[in-house]
């Protein structure tokens, strides 16, 4: 249980730093270099993607089937929201 609400601690941290950097870069985008929103979700996406293959996988190679799943579900799904939000 308490790596679901750590979980969802990096996932709301992660997604509230990719939408400040979205937001500030609205007023100094200059279309040459590359945003800071974009860097910051490509560093939450590598954070969330590797926290969901160790823990994950870590938890299913000690043969606990649901938290390990549960783990791989979250974070990934945390990790697709974060690109996603950075994309649109």
């Amino acid at each position: 249980m308490l790596l679901l609400v750590i979980d969802f601690m990096l996932i709301a941290w992660s997604v509230y730093g990719v939408g400040m950097a979205g937001w500030a870069d609205g007023y100094e985008s200059d279309g040459v270099a590359p945003s800071s929103a974009s860097q910051a979700a490509s560093q939450a996406l590598w954070l969330l993607g590797g926290g969901a293959v160790l823990t994950g996988g870590g938890l299913l190679a000690l043969r606990w089937r649901i938290p390990g799943v549960v783990q791989l579900v979250v974070l990934g799904f945390g990790a697709a929201l974060v690109s996603s939000q950075a994309a649109g």
